[in-house]
Formats: C-alpha cells, structure tokens, sequence
C-alpha cells in the first residue's frame, strides 16, 4: 500500500467535499468535518428498503429518522424515532402509532402518517432482501394496504397476523426498512412503477441527522447536517466516510491525523493504539456473535459426544488474552446482554475431550475439512484450533476461502466443520433465536437456511419453542424461553458458541462521541464532535 498515495486521495477528497473542489489537500481534517476510515465496499445500494450490508446499514441509520430507534445512550430501550407513542389492542392485531410532531425531510416538507404509510408498502411491494422483517408479520403486496394506513396526517395503524410479541413488532419498526422516506419526493423520481428505487438507491430523502450530498462506490461518502434534526443539529457541519479498505492504511492515515477515526483495526494494531498519545481505544460490546458450525450430514459429526469434545478441545480464553485482544470476548451463548447466559463452562481440557471421543467410538480421533474465511484473525483463530485438536489425534484440514465462497458453502451445506459469524437482522431476540432454533423444514429442499438447518439439525420441539416465544406477550416468560433454548445450544447442539466481537474504534483524542451501537446499523453520527 502506497500511504502517500491514499493521503493524497483523501486530502483531494477532503478538500473537493469541504472545498468545493479548491485549494491544496489539507494536512488535517477541518473543525468541522469527521473524516471516518472504513471498509465500504459492500455498499451496494442506499435505498433503506434494499439496504442490508454492514457498510450502508449504519449509513441510512444517519439519514433517516426510523419508525422506532434505540436510545443512543442505553441500546437496551427501544424508544419511539418517527413515533411518539403508540397504543396495542387487546388482541394484539392492531397497533395505533401516533407520528411525532416537527419532524422535517431534508426537502423541507413535514414527516406524516402518510409518508410512513408509503415507506412500508413501498418495502412490501419492491421486495428487495430484507423484507422479510416485514414478511413474517403477515404483510404481502395483497394485503398490505389494509394491514398499513394512515387514517390521518398524524395516525398510523398497522395489523399483523397473529398476536405477536409486541416487543417483537415494534422491534421490526427500528429495522431499516423502518425509515420513513420523502413519500412527494421520491413519487417525483418513479419511473415505470419502480416507486423512485433507481433515483433514491443513490440519493436520500429522509429526516435524518445528515443528508447524503455524495456516494462514490469503494470511494468515500459524504454527508452534510440537517439543522432541522429532530433530536438537535448535529455536532459536526459534515461527516465523510472514506473507504480505506487495509487496516495499515487506516493506521498511518489516523496517526498522521489525515482521519479522524479509524473502524477496521486488527488487533495488534489496537494494541499499538493504546499507547500512542495522540490516540484513544473505546470498545463497544456488539450483538455479533461467532460459533463453530458442525454439519451432521457427516456421520461423525451427528455424535452428541464429539459435540461435547469438540467443545473442550478450544483455547477460549487463551486466544482471546493474547492475539484476539480487543477483538473478541469469551461467550458461549447465541444471545448477548440481558437475554444472554453469563455462564461460560468450555475450557481447553484435552484429556476429557479425549475420553469424550473414546466413548464415542474415535479414540484414535479422524480428520475433518474446516471451512474458515481467509481475513484476519479467523485463520489464526483456526490454526489454533488446529493445534488444539491434533493434541486429541484429530487433525482439521483448514480450507481457507473468501467471505462470500463461505456463506455459499455454508448456506448450501457443503461444509464439514466452518467457523461462522452471526449479527442479528433487528434487536429483539426473535431475530437470532429464529436463525439459531427454528428449523421447521430439514429437507434439502427446504427456503429456510438457519444455523440450524445449514448444519442438519433437526430440531421440531426447539422450533415449536421459538414460535411459541414469537407470540408471548409477557416479557418475562419470553426471556425464559430464550434462556431454555440458549442452554440446549450451549451444551448439545453441532454448534459450537466461542466469541462476541468487541469493537474497538480508534480516534484521534481531539474527538468524541461516536457510538457504533450494538448492530451492525446502529451506528449514531450527529453526536460525534470535536475539542475546539
């Protein structure tokens, strides 16, 4: 990588963003700009109802207002965006949403009932991927305009199919196919009946605390404040997001203060952070979870005890002490925070693996391909895991691939042994429980691709329990059952629960504020500013 080449493209950027195109490359970001490394090349589209990669994701969270968000200072609260308040029916069918009052788009016009209104049947109706969210209430392009209507400017009523959770559905509101876009705007932008997708895929239209002014594909994007931000103006007049995909790059570019924070480092460069003064380290804990997928198409892999010594045949904690440091955590269940287990019972104990494997009927262990993506640390995390299991005479074969010939191996049921990675689609528990316990199908045939199906785990009372907490009303009871579920896949499932990912971003100390959030659209840009 030629640093000097990348200062100079991202001080030409700066400074034709900032500067509108005059001027040298500036030698520091100016006061009133955020300048953010990141890997963005997965942006494929800005449309927050097509929107579900990790880079975009965290974007429309900036340029739209939700129907529901999160409490930016607590990710516990769900907490009405759009919305101000909203009632349920007693049978749980109807919900009431009154829209908040002074809600302003970026063209002016005030936020309605009737812009939401467009937002939802527009999800429904292009079906791009992530409607699905939308999907399992119930909505289809038949029915949705009876079950979402504006009965006014300020009231939105939504029906659902069953009486879900409502935890559940107001949960799905804080997705982003949940943002409420400039229904007159993009209605100017519809051509041939594709409500305004091909205009707003690389535009905005929403109410959110920047507008989009410029996309350029594994290039930069850059936003400007909106003054009329619900929540106050943002702190910073403009906030750019530079796709500086090696983490080296983004280093040198942090250091030399030509960025302000940088999001992809790996962990010996958190390390070396940490003791620069110019620098600072916070870490977030995320909602991403990363396990060992065992398919039990193989027969050895369908053994209950190989399960269990697979289990002990992992180095947690001493990965994570030493080059996963800052990385990942120690976890061994599929839900995080509350709803999580604290409990931790793996531990590298190779003798009772080996007696394990011996009751299993492979005393003289066997060999296995493990499928692992080839960026950093899964491969270190392998070949740990490599040397750890040759000490039980069991000797993996380590595949490395690239992310996206993983996920199509692993989605088709091509693996033996994979090292995978789970974020959860929206927050409620649903989302992961669903990947993880419900496989209602186990045929080769089956369109449900969960965890769970991918590894041939056919699992019909695990399934009924996870439809059955989609519909319990009681918080309480619903957090039980996801506790019952999280204890069977922690001890006696083919999938191997080991890490959460910590976050850790590194900035320079003149800026604060900048909280990524738990997911991986969670991400909260208005408040980051920066030391005068």
């Amino acid at each position: 990588m030629n640093v000097m080449r990348w200062k100079q493209a991202l001080g030409a950027a700066v400074a034709a963003a900032v500067l509108g195109g005059a001027g040298p490359a500036l030698a520091a970001t100016p006061a009133d700009t955020l300048v953010m490394a990141r890997k963005i090349d997965d942006i494929k589209s800005l449309d927050p109802a097509e929107v579900f990669e990790w880079g975009s994701g965290e974007i429309i969270n900036n340029l739209y207002v939700r129907l529901m968000t999160y409490d930016p200072h607590d990710f516990s609260k769900l907490v009405g965006g759009a919305v101000a308040s909203w009632q349920v029916s007693d049978d749980g069918l109807t919900y009431e949403l009154k829209i908040r009052k002074g809600l302003k788009f970026q063209s002016g016009r005030p936020l309605t009932a009737r812009d939401a209104e467009y937002s939802l049947r527009r999800v429904i109706h292009l079906a791009k991927t992530p409607v699905f969210i939308f999907q399992q209430l119930g909505w289809n392009k038949d029915n949705v305009a009876e079950m979402v209507r504006a009965l006014d400017d300020e009231t939105l009523v939504l029906k659902v199919a069953k009486p879900y959770s409502p935890s559940l559905v107001m949960s799905c509101l804080s997705a982003g196919v949940a943002s409420v876009v400039d229904s007159e705007e993009v209605r100017k932008h519809e051509q041939d009946g594709d409500y305004g997708y091909n205009w707003l895929k690389t535009r905005s239209a929403g109410a959110g605390a920047y507008r989009l002014t410029t996309w350029k594909p594994k290039d930069a994007v850059v936003m400007e404040s909106n003054p009329d931000f619900y929540l106050g103006p943002p702190a910073l007049k403009r906030f750019i997001v530079r796709h500086i995909p090696e983490p080296s790059a983004q280093r040198l570019l942090l250091q030399a203060g030509d960025v302000d924070i940088a999001r992809d480092l790996g962990p010996d460069q958190i390390k070396a952070s940490r003791s620069n003064p110019d620098l600072r380290v916070d870490v977030f804990k995320k909602v991403n979870t990363y396990y060992v997928g065992l398919n039990t198409k193989n027969e050895i892999l369908a053994n209950p005890k190989v399960w269990e010594a697979f289990r002990w045949l992992i180095d947690y904690e001493g990965m994570a002490n030493s080059f996963l440091d800052g990385y990942f955590a120690v976890h061994q269940s599929f839900l995080t925070g509350d709803m999580g287990l604290e409990e931790k019972p793996y531990r590298l104990d190779v003798e009772k693996a080996k007696k394990l494997l011996a009751e299993a009927g492979y005393p003289n262990g066997f060999s296995l391909d493990f499928l692992v993506a080839n960026p950093s640390p899964f491969p270190d995390i392998a070949q740990s895991m490599q040397a750890t299991f040759a000490q039980a005479g069991i000797k993996l074969n380590l595949v490395l691939r690239d992310q996206a010939q993983v996920l199509a191996t692993y989605r088709s049921r091509g693996h033996e042994m994979a090292f995978a990675r789970w974020s959860p689609d929206y927050l409620d528990p649903h989302s992961t429980a669903e990947f993880f316990v419900r496989n209602p199908d186990n045929s080769d045939a089956s369109t449900n691709k969960s965890a769970a199906w991918r590894n041939a785990w056919d699992i019909p009372e695990l399934s009924a329990m996870t439809e059955k907490a989609m519909l319990e009303r009681d918080p309480e009871v619903r957090k039980q059952i996801y506790r019952e579920e999280q204890k069977v896949v922690q001890k006696d499932s083919p999938m191997i629960m080991m890490f959460q990912l910590i976050e850790s971003t590194v900035s320079r100390k003149d800026t604060s504020g900048f909280t990524p959030g738990p997911g991986f659209d969670t991400a909260v840009f208005w408040n980051t500013r920066k030391v005068k």
